[in-house]
């Protein structure tokens, strides 16, 4: 069973009300040797679903035996999850583009500070929880360099990103610690999220991390039989160059689309205009993102993502 559980807080800073800024995190060590599991969610204020999950992970793996240690950071970001937004209201930056952080810095560059030092520099496996933000839903898992981690959640699409491709950048994010500089197992996991009862992504969520935990042998029991699985090594984040109503028209996450369909349409909630139409990108694609309910945007707004079938692999 497990050893001990402990409740981890550093200072990192003093907020301006004289209260201190901490980190919240959850220790559970078991009574065997084994890895330290990090398992963290929220680095982006208004993508809860992780949270939530982590949440329930926590009840169950208190009651279970366990190898190692599991350390839980369910909220990465409190002062931007307590206010449902992607920044921190503070100094309004991207707190996954400033790693390593500063400790001199701005509030959110030492809050990378923070977790570098107390979290991605003591743990030996990282599994990063992500979602779709209030607003969209996400479907898929990162490759990075253990493609059996990553596997083993059981998500049927993955994407292997490619080097130098699409101008993809993710310098300053926390895949600059765990990756470049530790080269320890990552998996990003983006799923869930939206204007809608998060219970099956939250499901989904432990199931995975759990079979996750057991193909590291952190827990015991059999894993799950893994479903097809499809990876993609391109994606495409399409943004309306609009605002208005985006009303969603492809098909649902992980269905086809093919080149000529629409993945939705911008109507103006004034005249009732179509203001814009938006195809997909590719000639074979599958569904990767996309808003499930008519909702509200700003140009620039997170739409839609699409995978490129062609290249694609088991």
């Amino acid at each position: 069973m497990v050893k001990s559980i402990n409740q981890l807080r550093p200072k990192f800073t003093t907020n301006a009300d004289g209260s201190d800024a901490v980190l919240f995190m959850h220790e559970l060590v078991g009574e065997e040797d084994g890895p330290t599991i990090g398992i963290s969610a929220a680095i982006h204020g208004n993508e809860n679903t992780g949270s939530q999950a982590i949440l329930e992970l926590f009840n169950l793996l208190k009651d279970m035996p366990i190898k190692g240690r599991i350390l839980l950071l369910p909220v990465a970001n409190p002062s931007a999850f307590a206010v449902n937004e992607r920044y921190a209201t503070i100094d309004k930056v991207d707190l996954n583009r400033q790693f390593p952080g500063n400790p001199r810095g701005t509030y959110s560059q030492q809050l990378a500070h923070a977790l570098t030092q107390e979290f991605f520099n003591v743990i030996d496996v990282h599994i990063d929880l992500h979602s779709g933000t209030d607003r969209p839903t996400v479907d898929y898992v990162y490759i990075w360099n253990d493609e059996g981690l990553s596997r083993a959640f059981g998500s049927k699409l993955l994407y292997r990103p490619v080097e130098n491709k699409q101008g993809t950048v993710f310098g300053g994010t926390t895949k600059s610690v765990t990756l470049d500089k530790r080269n320890i197992p990552v998996s990003v996991i983006e799923l869930g999220g939206g204007i809608l009862d998060q219970t099956p992504y939250i499901r989904r969520t432990v199931d995975g991390v759990l079979n996750m935990l057991r193909f590291k042998g952190a827990i015991p029991g059999d894993m799950a039989p893994q479903p097809k699985q499809i990876v993609v090594n391109e994606l495409a984040g399409i943004r309306p160059s609009q605002g208005g109503w985006l009303e969603p028209l492809c098909p649902a996450n992980g269905e086809v689309i093919k080149g000529g369909q629409l993945l939705g349409r911008v109507v103006s909630p004034y005249n009732f205009d179509v203001l814009e139409e938006i195809a997909t990108p590719f000639e074979n694609g599958v569904m990767i993102m996309q808003h499930l309910t008519r909702n509200l945007v700003q140009s620039g707004d997170y739409g839609f993502m699409v995978g490129n079938l062609d290249g694609a692999t088991d």
